[in-house]
């Protein structure tokens, strides 16, 4: 299996709901540091897996929906807690359509770094 990952940041608003979540229940803000992995079980005829620089345009597209904003006002999270795990989906799950056609591409994982020390995954089949 190929993989081929590119890489660009957001920066969001957001709070939560519960306990478990303390003092980030409080509006804050968050700066992700986002992968987007796409792998796929060859390459097509000129060698690659996928064109890197279509990738890292539908990544910068995708989150160009998001970054700057307030989550809580967005409706697509209405009700959700946008944690670090929800937002991975997120970010996978508006990315997939887009990348239909970039190459041989079967599997996605988008993972969102938090910290240097923390971040999330999630996986999905295109």
């Amino acid at each position: 299996m190929f993989t081929v990952t590119v890489r660009d940041h957001m920066m969001v608003a957001h709070s939560f709901r519960g306990e478990v979540f303390g003092p980030a229940q409080r509006l804050h803000g968050a700066t992700y540091v986002v992968d987007a992995a796409f792998s796929g079980p060859e390459l097509g005829p000129d060698g690659i897996l996928l064109d890197i620089g279509a990738a890292t345009e539908l990544l910068r597209e995708v989150l160009g929906e998001l970054t700057y904003r307030n989550l809580d006002d967005e409706p697509a999270f209405d009700g959700v807690n946008t944690s670090t795990e929800v937002l991975a989906r997120a970010v996978a799950d508006r990315l997939a359509p887009r990348a239909t056609g970039l190459g041989p591409v079967v599997r996605l994982v988008v993972t969102l770094r938090e910290s240097h020390v923390a971040w999330a995954s999630y996986e999905r089949q295109l």
